[in-house]
């Protein structure tokens, strides 16, 4: 790297701001994983509305991945989804087989919808929830996108034709969202973070939105309990650097205790 082969030597910045060891600098984060090769450490206004992405040498492993919430990250939600998901698993069972019932009586095709999401540092992984839409929904995808209501890479159309009977109410209720339970058991995911993008979403994110990729998916994020589809893609994004940036288990607590008056409320959901 220009200036020094040392790792943790950024280049010098033009607006007199330091980027030395940036994965301990107050208001910054580093994330390694992104990208093939390379690392990448995002600066970050505190709006969370606009940054900029610089590629860096890697830094030793053991810095990886360290930023703000970090200790909570790695030593206290792991372990709470894990407990949490299964006692879900366990205590819904009864429940999810008979919405898996109606799923298969209401039309035809497999009961669960899997899916290739993108997680945590890009890596990718199937996504399950309950299967909502007619089964090629996916090839008649393409003949809808002239009717996409939000903006950026997203796809969503509040009277999609696709969605079967009783899809409609699960999306309306959040309920096709429960097998997710499976991918947190399994370590992919978590109860509260930023919404699993779709690999073709990503492709289109500007550098500062891939900085969601930096914690692990949720099934519940600021954005589930502040509107969902009423909001913005780019408010969207907005949200979850802001979570990233704030995670904790305060916060957490406070996410999912609003999780469900927010369902109840159904707004943004379709």
């Amino acid at each position: 790297m220009s200036g020094s082969d040392d790792p943790r030597q950024c280049p010098p910045r033009t607006d007199g701001m330091s980027r030395e060891r940036p994965w301990v600098e107050p208001g910054f984060f580093y994330a390694a994983g992104l990208f093939e090769e390379r690392a990448a450490v995002y600066f970050v206004d505190e709006r969370f509305g606009y940054g900029t992405l610089e590629d860096v040498s890697r830094p030793p492993a053991d810095r990886a991945s360290v930023f703000r919430g970090e200790p909570y990250r790695r030593y206290i939600k792991r372990p709470l989804d894990t407990l949490a998901s299964l006692l879900g698993i366990i205590l819904l069972s009864p429940f999810l087989a008979t919405i898996a019932i109606l799923v298969k009586l209401d039309s035809a095709g497999p009961v669960l919808f899997r899916q290739r999401r993108v997680g945590e540092n890009g890596e990718e992984f199937w996504f399950y929830k309950f299967r909502s839409m007619v089964e090629d929904a996916e090839q008649l995808k393409q003949k809808l996108m002239h009717l996409n209501e939000l903006e950026g890479p997203v796809f969503k159309i509040c009277d999609d034709p696709r969605i079967t009977r009783i899809g409609k109410f699960l999306r309306r209720t959040s309920l096709d969202e429960l097998p997710q339970l499976l991918n947190v058991l399994k370590g992919e995911m978590s109860l509260v973070g930023p919404r699993p993008p779709l690999p073709a979403e990503v492709e289109k994110f500007e550098a500062w939105q891939r900085q969601k990729l930096a914690a692990k998916p949720g099934i519940t994020c600021l954005w589930q309990i502040s509107g969902r589809n009423h909001i913005g893609f780019t408010e969207w994004m907005r949200l979850d650097v802001e979570y990233i940036r704030k995670q904790s288990l305060g916060l957490d607590v406070k996410i999912l205790a609003r999780t469900l008056p927010a369902v109840f409320s159904r707004k943004g959901a379709y």
